[in-house]
């Protein structure tokens, strides 16, 4: 496999899109190639380091009146500059597919929690790991004060166990529904007991708390750890199909295959949770390339945002934008409606949310104004209340500046209006918008209009 139809599906979605800039570099690539380029990644992953390493949390714990008042108002503005900082590391980075994963870590191990630090503390564990073993991440996941904090277990303790974790751990994150019982949750649950953070925010085993006595958990009797838990859920190969089943939707096709989803799950299996040898397989295997799985997936709002910042070298005058279209679109970083994460797919798409998508990419490029009416999160209306009752103000800030230039630059000279129109849509363009870009007075505007077309929706 060489062609550069293939290169360009491979890159498209296992990044954010493929730019002129990439095609020109690889696009007469081979594909096993470009796959080794693209999980070279973490050899460049940087970490997020944007939220101060401090103690404020302690001082919230102890009650501090000052300490609480400043925490609390500090907490606001770091949730903006975390949310800003990745989405702006996403639209940059020369390692998309570390980005990307970490992304789809950050929507399965679904977290929200008050405090930045932890946030992008879970972060970082998330992109460190983002291509390597299921089983490291698994257990650095919980561990992280984030998770335990959001999901109860600082409050899990023996003689009163909380089952919110151990239920969270084997329902979304590891073997899925049907392969456990109820038994096994509260067995879990005691397993799970003192697992918690002190006040400066770092994991501590909390052994006073912890309940060593004999446990029996999907048939296996002994006196168990959080560890062991985790670990007998590995050896079920039902958690591998499931992880798999899960990639398939995000990389391949909604509609999972069961037969190839089967052969995924043996890969990942058989490589000890090794993430790459998985990704390597389903970025080589034929079917990835079928025509049926090609311009079939709704992109999120995330990964449209960050796709046009990437092909337009877009930079922003007031970056507070870029949270307001999240607001608006659904999908706010670090802000997931519940345990699950987003549903995504056909969930991204309703009336109100298709009329923005269609505006944004125009908006972006036009330095345009909008009025924003965000969908309202249950913890956020106060927020977007505000932003109703300053929409004069907020649309003056819809500065956006994409790099025309930059862009111009990687357009091959030779190329025509339709190889444009092919390249920069997934889904083969129709005859009549094959009509309507010819007829365009200049590549510019006729580009502005193809990015606003319901197929620039797709990837």
């Amino acid at each position: 496999m060489s062609n550069s139809k293939q290169v360009k599906h491979l890159w498209v979605r296992a990044g954010f899109g493929m730019r002129f800039e990439d095609f020109n570099e690889y696009g007469n690539s081979s594909i096993n190639h470009v796959v080794k380029h693209l999980l070279k990644g973490e050899s460049t992953s940087t970490a997020i380091s944007t939220v101060p390493n401090n103690n404020d949390y302690e001082a919230l714990i102890k009650g501090d009146i000052m300490a609480r008042k400043m925490f609390l108002q500090n907490q606001k503005q770091q949730e903006k500059d975390l949310n800003l900082a990745w989405i702006n590391q996403m639209s940059a980075t020369d390692a998309p597919l570390l980005e990307k994963m970490t992304f789809f870590w950050h929507n399965h191990f679904a977290c929200r929690t008050n405090n930045a630090q932890f946030a992008q503390q879970l972060n970082n564990i998330q992109r460190s790991n983002a291509l390597g073993n299921f089983r490291t991440l698994l257990f650095q996941v919980a561990e992280s004060p984030a998770m335990l904090q959001f999901l109860n277990n600082q409050q899990n303790q023996k003689g009163h166990p909380n089952e919110n974790f151990a239920r969270e751990l084997m329902e979304l994150f590891t073997i899925g529904r049907g392969n456990y019982t109820e038994t096994d949750i509260k067995e879990s649950a005691r397993a799970f007991t003192g697992y918690g953070f002190n006040r400066t925010g770092e994991f501590v085993n909390r052994k006073f708390f912890h309940d060593d006595g004999i446990k029996t958990f999907m048939g296996k009797t002994g006196n168990f750890t959080g560890e062991d838990i985790m670990n007998m859920i590995l050896e079920r190969k039902e958690t591998a199909h499931f992880i798999s089943n899960k990639l398939y939707k995000y990389f391949v096709n909604e509609n999972p295959d069961p037969e190839h989803v089967n052969a995924m799950a043996n890969v990942f299996y058989k490589a000890d949770y090794e993430i790459k040898p998985l990704l390597e397989y389903i970025f080589t295997a034929d079917w990835f390339y079928d025509d049926k799985n090609t311009g079939n997936l709704i992109k999120s709002p995330i990964e449209l945002l960050v796709g046009l910042n990437r092909q337009f070298y877009i930079s922003y005058k007031q970056a507070d934008v870029l949270l307001q279209f999240q607001h608006v679109l659904g999908q706010v970083l670090f802000y997931p409606p519940n345990v699950a994460g987003w549903p995504g797919g056909k969930n991204w798409i309703d009336s109100s949310s298709l009329m923005y998508r269609l505006k944004i990419p125009s908006i972006l490029l036009n330095s345009g104004l909008i009025d924003f009416n965000g969908k309202a999160d249950p913890e956020d209306e106060a927020y977007i209340a505000a932003v109703r009752n300053q929409q004069q103000m907020v649309a003056t800030r819809v500065q956006a500046v994409p790099d025309w230039n930059k862009f111009f630059q990687y357009v091959p000279k030779s190329m025509g209006k339709t190889a444009i129109a092919q390249f920069m849509l997934e889904p083969k363009p129709g005859n009549t918008l094959i009509n309507s870009i010819n007829q365009a007075t200049d590549i510019k505007t006729m580009v502005i209009e193809l990015v606003s077309t319901p197929e620039y929706q797709l990837c």
